[in-house]
């Protein structure tokens, strides 16, 4: 059977509150398992404002209705209002999620640090702020983290690094079309990759007369002729509330179009590592998105 891996990436406070507990009770009601990656420190969305000198960022703003999606006091989180700790004060919510049977993982300590600023940090930035997320994720689960999945598919050299240093078994890190093991400046890193391989809802919507209405009839014509595994990466602020219905669609049309709907751990374990490809990665540009993240690059022959 083919397989489709669900990625939930959780970006603030209250998609962590409102959004996780909506996207566990959709899953379950179709059968479907997945990963939720959870921000683990302070939420300051409203840090994020500095990208709107960040060529093509507004113009994805005004696709995606951001303060629909987040909310006027997400917003404000970290410039007017102090951030609240996600970690500390939803627990609770995170441990449910584990204990209904879903893989929790990392997205990040501070999402809005993370994302603008790993692309030129040195290491012991880089190192102190997935220290950090470990240390959290330790204390709320009484276990070591298994998996990273970056915050806006940003890395750099020492993350990657330290995917392997802190033990992860493999990670999601950016985007690519089948899992690899990573090759960064020729240093192979032996933390697997498993790149999200398909554009994510806020990537389409607004693209080429794609609406809210039909833009789950579009992703669902991407998968019907693969046969291949795939990753789909969602948002609990997005997929967890005003986009609930599309999911609610594609669930359905993927069980439909014969996918077993699973968990990224479902997915590795499949895995003959022995017969892993290496790949390089890159730092480019994709449709849909402002910015340059972390692609699959070529096969790394050396």
């Amino acid at each position: 059977m083919k397989r489709l891996a669900l990625k939930i990436d959780v970006d603030t406070y209250r998609g962590t509150r409102l959004g996780v507990p909506a996207l566990v009770e959709l899953l379950q009601r179709h059968g479907a398992q997945a990963t939720f990656l959870f921000s683990l420190g302070p939420d300051h969305t409203g840090r994020a404002i500095k990208r709107a000198f960040r060529p093509g960022f507004m113009k994805k703003v005004k696709r995606t209705s951001v303060l629909e999606h987040y909310g006027l006091l997400t917003l404000m989180y970290g410039t007017v209002l102090p951030g609240p700790d996600i970690g500390r004060r939803c627990a609770d919510t995170l441990r449910a999620v584990r204990d209904a049977g879903f893989e929790v993982g990392i997205h990040c300590w501070d999402h809005v640090r993370w994302q603008d600023g790993v692309a030129l940090a040195e290491n012991a930035w880089v190192e102190v702020e997935m220290t950090r997320a470990s240390k959290r994720f330790e204390e709320i689960f009484g276990e070591r983290p298994r998996t990273h999945g970056a915050a806006g598919w940003q890395m750099n050299r020492h993350a990657l690094r330290l995917t392997q240093r802190l033990g992860f078994t493999y990670s999601s890190d950016g985007r690519g079309s089948h899992p690899f093991i990573p090759v960064i400046d020729g240093e192979i890193v032996a933390c697997p990759q498993l790149p999200t391989t398909l554009p994510t809802l806020d990537e389409l919507i607004g693209v080429d007369d794609i609406t809210v209405d039909n833009v789950a009839e579009r992703l669902l014509q991407l998968t019907a002729a693969s046969e291949q595994d795939q990753v789909f990466t969602m948002h609990a602020e997005l997929e967890g509330m005003k986009l609930a219905g599309v999911l609610d669609q594609l669930l359905a049309g993927w069980r439909a179009q014969g996918y077993e709907l699973v968990a990224t751990r479902d997915l590795y374990a499949a895995l003959d590592l022995k017969k892993l490809p290496r790949h390089e990665v890159r730092f480019e540009e994709i449709p849909g998105r402002s910015g340059t993240l972390m692609v699959q690059g070529p096969a790394f022959l050396a």
